[in-house]
């Protein structure tokens, strides 16, 4: 057992090891922060507010009292709950927080055999006429149907106590091992929902490179083949270009953290002073003015900044073969602009991209037709925007994401 010189379990020291022989969940635990945490009893996976990335937080006396087995299905269990998006965005409304925690966990360990004892699991227990695989929402009814015969059943004896271990809801005491305390359970504030939207993008590319790593490497591993199925047709589902653009600026939004004695210090409280984040971003929008570049996508594109321009600022940078700096104009917070072709010359990407380079951007987006030779590197997070057709015929490849608008 691998422990810290202060006698701990740690388990990112024995994660590597455990997830060996799981190609798909090792690739994507590389991505996910784990945080050692007493204040949970035994594990739990959440958005953290402030940095928009998910985290596992586990508890070390909990792991150092289970077997390899079991401490590898409890890694899958809580990594399957990123997966099927029960953190952010799949609970239903106006709806009961445990039922639905009940539901997800019956969900997820449908696809599991070494969890710790007396896990909720299909067809044991209280849940023994529940079939295994179905989805949460299909658990979701039949947990449902349950509380509702439960219901009847209190009724129909004058309303006395239930069965030793009833809550008082329909649904057994105990089974949960893990905490879903950090879940939403009620409407997110915007702070939040943006955390969690930008998370969710984050998600997505983390599920996408760890199926690429599955099927490059030696296969998934445990993941079922309905489970797998399930991963690679999401993946294949149309990218909506508009949700991409809102998440690439809300990724490059910087925090400027100061003290302040208005807030209190969440860990030190009385003692030392809190922390108060300006969040802002210096988006640079270079627009290729070339001829080749339509009226049509040009104003496709502004359409949807002018919407956007609620989150941020922008430059905007006019370019055909060079950027004229007198063109150059910022777009402030909440203003409406017109789309406006201003130059009508060739393409040279080098020109925006060391412009940007030479004045320190925090994101900078290209929309273009992509027939140019392929640029200098940028030193701020870079995107493209194209067309479908345009997008066909690029003229270089890139790491960097390529987005094709609609038009």
């Amino acid at each position: 057992m691998i422990k810290e010189k202060n006698n701990e379990f740690n388990l990112e020291h024995y994660i590597i090891r455990l997830l060996r022989e799981e190609p798909f969940f090792a690739s994507l635990s590389r991505r996910i922060n784990k945080i050692k945490s007493s204040a949970i009893p035994t594990a739990g996976v959440r958005v953290n507010p402030d940095t928009a990335q998910f985290e596992m937080l586990y508890n070390p006396e909990f792991f150092e009292k289970l077997t390899s087995p079991e401490r590898l299905d409890v890694l899958k269990h809580e990594f399957y709950h990123l997966i099927f998006q029960h953190v952010t965005s799949r609970k239903p409304e106006n709806l009961n927080g445990r039922v639905w925690n009940f539901a997800t966990d019956l969900a997820i360990n449908s696809h599991l055999e070494n969890l710790p004892e007396n896990c909720l699991k299909p067809g044991q227990g209280p849940f023994e006429d529940f079939a295994a695989g179905l989805s949460s929402e299909e658990y979701l009814k039949l947990l449902q149907k349950m509380q509702k015969e439960e219901k009847e059943k209190q009724e129909s004896e004058d309303g006395e106590p239930g069965e030793p271990g009833d809550d008082g809801d329909g649904l057994p005491q105990d089974g949960q091992f893990d905490s879903h305390d950090e879940w939403n359970d009620g409407p997110a504030s915007s702070a939040q929902q943006q955390a969690n939207d930008i998370a969710q993008e984050r998600l997505k590319e983390y599920v996408r490179k760890a199926a690429e790593d599955a099927q490059k490497g030696n296969g998934w591993g445990t993941v079922p083949a309905s489970v797998r199925q399930d991963i690679v047709a999401s993946l294949q589902t149309h990218v909506d270009w508009r949700k991409v653009l809102r998440y690439f600026i809300k990724t490059s939004v910087r925090a400027d953290r100061s003290s302040t004695v208005k807030r209190l210090n969440k860990r030190y409280r009385y003692i030392h002073p809190g922390k108060k984040v300006n969040r802002h971003a210096k988006i640079a929008i270079s627009i290729d003015q070339s001829g080749s570049v339509s009226d049509t996508m040009l104003a496709a594109f502004f359409a949807e900044l002018n919407k956007l321009a609620d989150l941020a600022t922008f430059t905007v940078i006019p370019f055909d073969t060079d950027v004229d700096a007198s063109l150059v104009y910022e777009w402030k917070k909440g203003q409406r602009i017109k789309a406006e072709r201003v130059k009508a010359g060739g393409t040279d990407f080098n020109a925006p991209t060391k412009y940007v380079n030479k004045h320190a951007f925090d994101g900078h987006i290209v929309l273009t037709d992509m027939y140019a030779p392929k640029p200098v590197a940028s030193k701020c997070q870079r995107m493209w925007m194209t067309t479908k057709d345009c997008l066909k015929y690029q003229y270089f490849q890139t790491n960097e994401r390529v987005i094709a608008i609609d038009v």
